[in-house]
């Protein structure tokens, strides 16, 4: 009998490894990565990091293939509802960041090379 192509646990190292290539891409465009997959019950927040004085919410995507649209496309409006609800209470949380103003952005990785697509204010609150 063959196992499933990925594991979870496999799928979950290729997870982390995708988010700290978006973490070290952000930083080498002067972001500053403050947290990193911060949890609620609402859901899961990627990265978030301050872009001088700008709060970027980002949600980090990984595809091998670019069937289907690719890591982008899976960004689903189910997604960004579970991001803006977590990304609410974080605000509730923590009242430092609540004060600034606020973008999402999505890092999309495609392909076996992981190409990197940074997406700057992919989708907004409202």
């Amino acid at each position: 009998m063959e196992s499933p192509p990925h594991s979870e646990p496999d799928r979950r190292g290729l997870g982390l490894a995708g988010e700290e290539r978006a973490a070290q891409h952000l930083a080498g465009h002067g972001l500053d990565v403050v947290l990193r997959n911060w949890r609620c019950r609402m859901g899961e927040l990627d990265l978030v990091a301050l872009d001088g004085d700008v709060l970027v919410i980002v949600e980090v995507r990984q595809r091998r293939r670019g069937d289907f649209g690719g890591a982008a496309a899976s960004v689903t409006h189910a997604k960004r509802r579970r991001i803006i609800r977590a990304t609410r209470h974080l605000l509730m949380c923590r009242p430092d960041l609540a004060r600034l103003p606020a973008r999402f952005d999505v890092i999309a990785l495609d392909g076996p090379e992981g190409r990197i697509d940074w997406i700057r204010a992919a989708f907004d609150a409202g």
